[in-house]
């Protein structure tokens, strides 16, 4: 990281304003967009396990699940792509932690900068990566054979799983703070986000699922995000799951994006 990598300019007295402050993240947000300029196969790890993913569940799975590939696609698609933006949070809190370690956020805290700009800067450019995975997905589905129900509503499903995963993403930051290693992080993250992807409607009917594990299936928050990204993509309910979706982002993020700023300023203490 050299001077050119952060463009800053701020008062050197007193707290950052709000200006500032947006100025400031987004300044972050940028140094991490050059990390990809500079190291370009991160794009392509982030390209390869989606498309491996959905070509290995669609073709292996398919016929058993749905009695046809292509019918299994249509269902699939939504889950896959909810399962893969969780997924993708975990990096955060890797990089975070990496960071942490390695001094980075010790260098910021010597700027007269907001606190919260590193991490939320991190966040933000991360989801850029979501974007683009969403964009690899959709594109070879289409290609698979995915009847898209609309452009409007492929976008609209973009805006709500980016809101989605910037929630998570603060779960990923608190265990990237806490953690001692990114070895821990992604054990934390995996014995998370796997029980919650596999328990929900992601990738099966969950009417199929013994009753104890419907019950739980159907306030997963996993369900509601694939039911309201299946309902935009190709066909089914969009405003209960839509709501429930909401509903759960902002529950989580205002529980986790507190302590996870609280974690991190005792770090930096």
């Amino acid at each position: 990281m050299t001077a050119a990598t952060i463009d800053i300019d701020i008062e050197t007295t007193g707290r950052p304003n709000p200006v500032d402050t947006v100025r400031q993240t987004l300044s972050m947000a940028w140094r991490q967009m050059v990390r990809i300029k500079h190291n370009p196969f991160e794009l392509v790890d982030l390209s390869l396990s989606p498309i491996m993913f959905l070509l290995l569940f669609v073709y292996v799975f398919g016929g058993q699940m749905a009695g046809s590939t292509s019918d299994y696609l249509q269902y699939v698609l939504g889950g896959l792509i909810a399962q893969n933006a969780i997924f993708l949070t975990m990096y955060t809190g890797t990089g975070i932690n990496a960071d942490l370690r390695k001094g980075v956020y010790d260098r910021f805290r010597s700027l007269p900068i907001a606190r919260s700009a590193p991490l939320a800067g991190k966040i933000f450019a991360d989801m850029f990566k979501q974007v683009w995975s969403i964009v690899i997905m959709l594109g070879l589905g289409l290609l698979m054979g995915f009847e898209l129900r609309s452009v409007a509503g492929a976008v609209l499903a973009a805006v709500v799983l980016v809101f989605f995963a910037l929630a998570i993403s603060w779960v990923s930051v608190l265990m990237g703070v806490v953690a001692d290693s990114e070895e821990k992080v992604q054990i934390y993250a995996f014995v998370i986000i796997m029980p919650l992807t596999f328990t929900s409607s992601a990738f099966v009917d969950i009417n199929t699922m013994p009753g104890f594990m419907q019950a739980w299936a159907k306030v997963n928050p996993v369900t509601h995000l694939a039911d309201v990204m299946r309902g935009l993509l190709s066909n089914g309910p969009i405003a209960s799951p839509l709501m429930w979706t909401a509903v759960w982002a902002a529950a989580i993020l205002v529980v986790t994006a507190p302590v996870a700023m609280a974690a991190y300023k005792r770090k930096m203490v």
